[in-house]
C-alpha cells in the first residue's frame, strides 16, 4: 500500500552518495613539518602512524580531552631508549601499553612544552638522525586456511527389509 503523498523513488536513478567526512589528523601541524621528506601515514589503533622510507617515526594521537596518551608518540629501536630520554627529558611511557612495549615514549599533548618538543623530534626526522624511528617488524603471513575436511563416506545401511 502506498501512501497518497509519498513521493516514489525511481528504482532506475543513481543512489545519492554521501561525502564521506575524512578523519582530522591529529596534530596536522607534524605533517606539514615533514613535508619535505615525503612521509606516509597509515591509520594504526585509531591513530596516525608516520613513516619516513620504510622506518616508522612518529604516531599522532588525540582521542579526545580525557585521554592521558595524546600527544606524539616516537619510535625508537630500544637500545636508544636512554639517548632519546636524554634528548627529550619530557618523554613518557606511554599507558596503554603499561611497559610491555619497548621502544615508544609520548611527548603528551598536556606539556607546556608539547610543540617545542615536537619540534624538536620533527627537525631530527628531517636530518635523517638515527636517533629516531625504527623499521616495523614484517607482518607475519597469514597462515593457508585448512584445505576442508570431506566427510568420510558412510557405511552402506544394512538393508533390513523384512521378509513377509
Amino acid at each position: 500500500m502506498t501512501r497518497p503523498n509519498s513521493p516514489r523513488r525511481d528504482p532506475f536513478a543513481p543512489r545519492a552518495t554521501r561525502a564521506r567526512a575524512e578523519p582530522a589528523v591529529p596534530h596536522a601541524f607534524v605533517l606539514d613539518e615533514l613535508a619535505s621528506v615525503d612521509p606516509r601515514t597509515n591509520p594504526m589503533f585509531g591513530c596516525l602512524a608516520v613513516y619516513v622510507g620504510e622506518r616508522i617515526v612518529l604516531i599522532l594521537r588525540d582521542k579526545g580531552a580525557d585521554d592521558s596518551d595524546n600527544g606524539v608518540w616516537i619510535a625508537f629501536e630500544a637500545a636508544k631508549r636512554e639517548a632519546v630520554l636524554a634528548r627529550f627529558p619530557r618523554a613518557k611511557p606511554i599507558d596503554i601499553f603499561s611497559g610491555r612495549v619497548s621502544g615508544w615514549l609520548k611527548l603528551s599533548a598536556t606539556s607546556r612544552d608539547f610543540e617545542d618538543d615536537v619540534l624538536e623530534a620533527c627537525r631530527l626526522v628531517r636530518d635523517r638522525d638515527p636517533l629516531l624511528g625504527k623499521v616495523p617488524k614484517p607482518k607475519r603471513a597469514k597462515a593457508e586456511p585448512k584445505p576442508k575436511a570431506t566427510p568420510a563416506p558412510r557405511p552402506a545401511e544394512s538393508k533390513r527389509r523384512s521378509s513377509r
